[in-house]
């Protein structure tokens, strides 16, 4: 059995991945009830978090380009 990084200590790139994988699993359809439901789970999990990561980006795009040419820049608070 495979070890599964937490969520939140994954890169966009690699939820991504992962959850790619995950629904290629479950589109083949020979997965027992019980593992398609915890890969369900796992990839509901994967999607919140790379929704976050997303999320965080766009408002650290949205800090950087409304100064108008300032050079103060906002905190950036990133979400868990």
């Amino acid at each position: 059995m495979t070890t599964r990084k937490k969520a939140g200590s994954l890169t966009f790139e690699q939820s991504m991945q992962e959850l790619e994988s995950l629904v290629s699993q479950m589109e083949q359809g020979d997965l027992p009830l019980e593992d398609a439901l915890k890969n369900f789970e796992r990839g509901i999990e994967l999607a919140r978090h790379s929704q976050q990561k997303l999320k965080d980006a766009e408002q650290k795009v949205q800090i950087l380009t409304s100064q108008n040419g300032q050079q103060n820049l906002d905190v950036f608070e990133e979400g868990n």
